[in-house]
């Protein structure tokens, strides 16, 4: 469903980390990094490459994100008062590809930004065709009726591995999700320990 389709499981290797929690992870099998010398003793990581990782982690988490627009992201939650690190997820989640990924209308965060890339979601009634595309308090995304019986769509809707967050309102069958308010980091159901705190202090140094 995405040209990242291959990708996304090196990411899962590279982080040595099931980071979706996804059944099929290699990592289920080969608790190493990918490459002829994936399996070599993993040395300390030093302060500077912690908090590279950290970041790494939550780009790859949100689709491998590209670093410009990583960085946008986090220079928008950088001016907003309060936690930074809590308004960078809070920002992450209103995605609308996340918001679609999380509402469970599609099995993988990189076939979510395919699925808005084709134009089969509406928000507010209106289509919207920009995974990136900020969602606010209140605003509900549709799946369009013709893209409801999608392969990718009835698959995701019955998957068990993950739960619909409370912080969206989710009526599958109307295909429809509503942000009842922005998360933070408490509120996002991670399968693994993500930190922004250390996001932040990356950013600051560099």
């Amino acid at each position: 469903m995405t040209k990242r389709t291959a990708a996304k499981y090196k990411i899962d290797r590279r982080m040595g980390e099931n980071i979706w929690g996804r059944p099929k992870s290699p990592l289920n099998k080969r608790e190493y990094g990918p490459g002829q010398h994936g399996q070599r003793r993993k040395t300390k990581l030093s302060d500077f490459g912690t908090q590279l990782r950290a970041k790494q982690k939550l780009k790859g988490y949100y689709g491998d994100i590209t670093e410009k627009q990583f960085r946008r992201i986090y220079a928008e939650a950088e001016r907003q008062r309060g936690d930074t690190s809590e308004a960078l997820i809070g920002l992450l989640e209103r995605r609308l590809d996340a918001v679609c990924y999380r509402a469970k209308f599609v099995p993988t965060i990189f076939a979510a930004r395919q699925f808005v890339n084709h134009g089969h979601v509406t928000v507010n009634g209106k289509r919207v065709n920009i995974a990136s595309y900020r969602l606010r308090e209140g605003d509900v995304v549709a799946v369009r009726d013709r893209s409801r019986q999608l392969a990718l769509v009835l698959e995701a809707v019955a998957l068990a591995e993950r739960d619909v967050p409370d912080y969206l309102e989710v009526d599958h069958n109307k295909m429809t999700a509503r942000l009842a308010r922005t998360p933070g980091l408490g509120d996002v159901p991670y399968p693994v320990r993500m930190e922004p705190n250390l996001v932040v202090e990356f950013y600051a140094k560099n």
